[in-house]
C-alpha cells in the first residue's frame, strides 16, 4: 500500500459491564424481608443479603431499583432486629407465652 492510503482504524464500543440482576435481587429480597421480619431467623439473613446486593448495585446503572432495595432491606433489618430483641427480652424475663408453654409455666 501507498503510505497515507491506509484504511481508518476500527474502534469498537462495548457496552459497560454490569450485572442487571443485582438491583432486582436487592428489591425482591427487600420485599421478602418486609414479609419475613416476623420470624427473625428468616428476616435477618434475607435483609442482610438484600442490603449487600443493593449496596453493590448502587455502583451500577439501575440505581432506582437499587435504592428501593436498600431502603426496604434497611427497614426489614430494623424490624427483624427489634423483633428479635423484643423476643429475647420477653424470653429472658419469663413473659414469652411460647417459652412459658415449653417450660410448663403456662396457665392451664
Amino acid at each position: 500500500m501507498i503510505p497515507g492510503n491506509q484504511p481508518p482504524p476500527i474502534y469498537r464500543q462495548f457496552p459497560p459491564e454490569r450485572e442487571p440482576g443485582n438491583p432486582v435481587v436487592s428489591l425482591v429480597l427487600g420485599i421478602l424481608g418486609l414479609c419475613a421480619w416476623i420470624i427473625p431467623l428468616f428476616g435477618l439473613p434475607i435483609t442482610i443479603v438484600g442490603l449487600i446486593f443493593g449496596i453493590n448495585a448502587l455502583k451500577r446503572v439501575q440505581k432506582g431499583m437499587a435504592i428501593a432495595g436498600v431502603v426496604l432491606s434497611i427497614i426489614g433489618l430494623a424490624l427483624s432486629g427489634l423483633n428479635a430483641a423484643w423476643g429475647a427480652y420477653l424470653g429472658a424475663t419469663g413473659q414469652h407465652a411460647i417459652i412459658n408453654q415449653m417450660m410448663g409455666k403456662g396457665t392451664h
